[in-house]
Parts: C-alpha cells; sequence; structure tokens
C-alpha cells in the first residue's frame, strides 16, 4: 500500500509502567523525532479496560508522531521487538493528524485534507504545554468558544529543541490538554490558543488537530 510523504500520523502506545523510555529510545532508531509520555491508571477490571490494556494499576502512554510511510515502517520494526501481539505487551494504535502548530520538523501538505469529502462534524485539539500552561490553554479555548478541556500530565522526550516533533527537552514536566470541539470552532480556538502562549516561538508548546469519527456523551 502506498502512503504519501506528507500525510501524518499520530501513534498511541500503551505500556506497562517503566517501558515508556524503552519504547521512545526505539522509535527514534526507527524514525520518529521524539515523543510524548503521560502517565494511566486503570481504576476497575473490565472487558474495555483490558482491551485498552488500562486494567493493571500502572501505564505509560506514549504519544508519536511522523510522516505516515515513517510511521508505518518504524511501527513493524518495533512489533518485532516489544511483540505487541502477546499478551500485556502493551496496545498501539494510530490515527491521522489534520494539522500541526509549534514545530517546523514536520508539515502536512497533503492537498487532500483540503478538497471535498464528507466535513467531520467534530474535532480533537491536543494541546502539549509546560507544566502550569493548561489552565490558560483552557482559558484561551473558552474565548473562543470551547465548552473546556481535559487536562493530563505528561514530560517532554525530545532531545534536540529544534530537531523533534514535541520539540520539548528531555523530562522536563508537561500538561497535555485535550479538548473537544465542534469543526466549525477549531480554527478559532486553535488561533485564541496559539496568541496567549505564543506557541510558535520554541520550546512554548505544540498543537495538533486531529478529526473525530464518532463520540458518545457529548453536550451539544
Amino acid at each position: 500500500m502506498e502512503h504519501k510523504k506528507n500525510s501524518l500520523e499520530l501513534v498511541c502506545a500503551i505500556v506497562n509502567f517503566g517501558y515508556g523510555s524503552k519504547l521512545l529510545k526505539s522509535a527514534r532508531c526507527h524514525g520518529f523525532k521524539g515523543g510524548t509520555v503521560t502517565l494511566g491508571r486503570g481504576t476497575a477490571r473490565g472487558k474495555w479496560l483490558d482491551f485498552l490494556g488500562l486494567s493493571d494499576v500502572r501505564k505509560e502512554i506514549v504519544y508519536l508522531a511522523a510522516d505516515t510511510e515513517t510511521a508505518y515502517h518504524a511501527l513493524e520494526a518495533m512489533n518485532q521487538e516489544f511483540h505487541f501481539e502477546k499478551p500485556n505487551h502493551g496496545i498501539v494504535f494510530t490515527t491521522s493528524i489534520c494539522s500541526v502548530y509549534g514545530t517546523k520538523t514536520i508539515t502536512c501538505k497533503d492537498e487532500e485534507l483540503k478538497k471535498g469529502g464528507n466535513q467531520p462534524m467534530q474535532q480533537i485539539i491536543t494541546v502539549i504545554v509546560d507544566k502550569g500552561k493548561a489552565e490558560d490553554v483552557v482559558s484561551a479555548a473558552e474565548k473562543a468558544g470551547s465548552k473546556g478541556g481535559t487536562i493530563l500530565n505528561g514530560r517532554g522526550a525530545g532531545v534536540h529543541e529544534t530537531s523533534k516533533v514535541f520539540a520539548m527537552e528531555i523530562e522536563l514536566e508537561k500538561e497535555i490538554v485535550l479538548i473537544l470541539t465542534e469543526t466549525e470552532k477549531t480554527e478559532a480556538i486553535v488561533q485564541s490558543i496559539g496568541e496567549k502562549l505564543n506557541i510558535n516561538a520554541p520550546g512554548n508548546g505544540i498543537i495538533f488537530v486531529q478529526d473525530v469519527h464518532r463520540s458518545y456523551g457529548v453536550q451539544r
């Protein structure tokens, strides 16, 4: 299957606590430029938590981004190393990224994203910033019409600030803000956040936008 070089893919890997750094090291060897690690915690057992790999108490969730070709080739190699097909070895899934702000390392020029097709009704905006800045992100988003967001803790994993996908220094504490919004409000929200945090300045954070294919429990 042929993949367009400029289409972007977000990779999410859920692994046992302590394996996030190992996964990041392998990812860099196979073409990814860096990543962000967050902590996950399972609160109850059940078939869906088991499916998501979150039924154990402590997990690490690793986010990586690259062009689709690089991502898929890297994941094939990483699967040979980590054997995700085996029980309790973690799970990995990917989604497409519509756009990225705050880094020049990767750009999305796939014109097909701008042509025709069914426009998704909702999008998810993910913002990664230094610890303590998440409330500023939420405030800026609400001024542009957002109904709020979810805040997660993480740590930066890029080695060289100007050459990593998530332009962060090693081990600095980060906050990740997830904002689910109507597609028609996305541009205004991203612009508001970008202006509030001067997001295009090196090290100030990163924003990426993804289409939501289906959602449940969202209050209109």
